[in-house]
């Protein structure tokens, strides 16, 4: 016995597969619940990694505050050891070869009552 097979052509150009009214929406609703979660969670990284940087600044300014009083505490000290009056008395006389005056050798000078104030005069060049 002798079989046949026929090829019958279909043309399913015209089909479309039903769509469920719902999964649209469901798939919507799925992305933008992700959309809002991965949201979340960077502006949390983003805020924890802020205060770990706000950290590691604090702590710099911090140290270069210290350093900043130390350096205050050492100049003031200098200024007054170089604002001593006897060591001042002694650059004077000894390096300076200065002594006490004599009566009569100062002379006050008198000057204007009123503040001067100087004045710039602007010198017109000439050009070519």
């Amino acid at each position: 016995m002798t079989e046949y097979y026929t090829v019958k052509r279909i043309d399913n150009s015209r089909l479309a597969r039903p769509k469920a009214p719902n999964r649209l929406r469901d798939c919507t609703r799925r992305v933008a619940c992700a959309a809002a979660f991965a949201a979340c969670c960077l502006l949390y990284a983003w805020q924890h990694f802020q205060c770990i940087q706000l950290r590691y600044e604090l702590e710099d300014l911090q140290s270069k505050r210290g350093q900043a009083v130390e350096l205050n505490q050492h100049l003031r000290l200098e200024i007054a050891g170089l604002r001593a009056p006897m060591r001042i008395d002694s650059i004077a006389r000894n390096q300076l070869g200065l002594t006490v005056p004599v009566p009569g050798q100062v002379a006050p000078v008198e000057g204007p009552n009123e503040p001067v104030v100087a004045q710039a005069s602007v010198a017109q060049t000439t050009r070519p």
